[in-house]
């Protein structure tokens, strides 16, 4: 892991590797992160990083990032020293071929939450969980835009980022990941070798919206403050579109299949 010249490279985290606490895979990431995973990665990719002093050494934060290939889930906390949990989509935890064994060890061993996104409750799930990690005062890692870009926009936040900060009473540290895309483009288990980017922002507060997180209003302000913040910080052209809608036209442009009119296009 390469830091700037004025960071001090950060120790191993503090955790015992034989040791997995409650049972949610402690032992396990320290030896992925710092024996069989991390020294490698930070060999050969040399990753960047830039505001890591950003991240408090102790207490809950919710950590928001892009979402620009799946190796996100490896280089962010990968420069973190401290733990960070997500929830993860379930298609993670059962892959096949070498990228799912490799994805089911890497997520199972370090406790990451897996969420079946198909059902309707998905979102409750994920901030229940959220919930668990935060109250434990670890960091929780999420993507607000729910899904990896599929063209390196950025788009529309999900509000589930701000009602778990409210309901939470917790900051959210914006997240910039530049040049994972490259790495690992959609498609591709490893494309490239290029070094990527890092950068977290100055922890937001959001205390002044206490007691308002059952307005929706409020939640999309909210929402939309962070994600601009990661706008800044990944440099990224804004989208004010959920990735999940622009995927779906991308598609029918694509296939020429014509677009579903609504009453209210009539």
């Amino acid at each position: 892991m390469t830091e700037p010249a004025h960071s001090p490279r950060p120790e191993p985290e503090q955790v015992n590797p034989v040791d997995d606490g409650d049972g949610d895979g402690k032992g396990i990431y320290w030896v992925l992160k710092n024996v069989l995973l991390g020294p490698p990665v930070r060999r050969i990719f040399r990753p960047k990083v830039e505001g890591a002093e950003h991240i408090p050494a102790l207490g809950p934060a919710i950590i928001a990032s892009n979402h620009l290939s799946y190796v996100d889930w490896i280089f962010m906390p990968l420069v973190v020293r401290r733990r960070v949990t997500f929830v993860a989509k379930s298609d993670y935890f059962t892959g096949a071929g070498v990228k799912g064994r490799f994805q089911r060890g890497f997520f199972k061993g370090t406790g990451q939450v897996p969420i079946d996104r198909s059902g309707g409750s998905a979102s409750e799930g994920a901030i229940r969980a959220g919930m668990k990690v935060l109250e434990r005062g670890e960091l929780f890692g999420i993507y607000p835009e729910g899904t990896r870009s599929h063209d390196g926009k950025l788009y529309k936040g999900r509000t589930g980022v701000a009602r778990l900060a409210l309901e939470a009473k917790v900051p959210v540290i914006p997240c910039g990941v530049i040049g994972t895309d490259v790495v690992a483009p959609p498609g591709k288990v490893v494309a490239s070798l290029a070094s990527p980017t890092v950068k977290f922002g100055e922890p937001l507060d959001f205390s002044r919206y206490d007691g308002m997180e059952g307005d929706r209003l409020i939640l999309r302000a909210v929402t939309d403050e962070i994600m601009y913040k990661i706008m800044e910080l990944s440099g990224q052209e804004y989208v004010d579109m959920y990735a999940t809608k622009a995927k779906s036209l991308e598609g029918r442009a694509t296939t020429g299949a014509p677009k579903k009119v609504r009453k209210t296009d009539t």
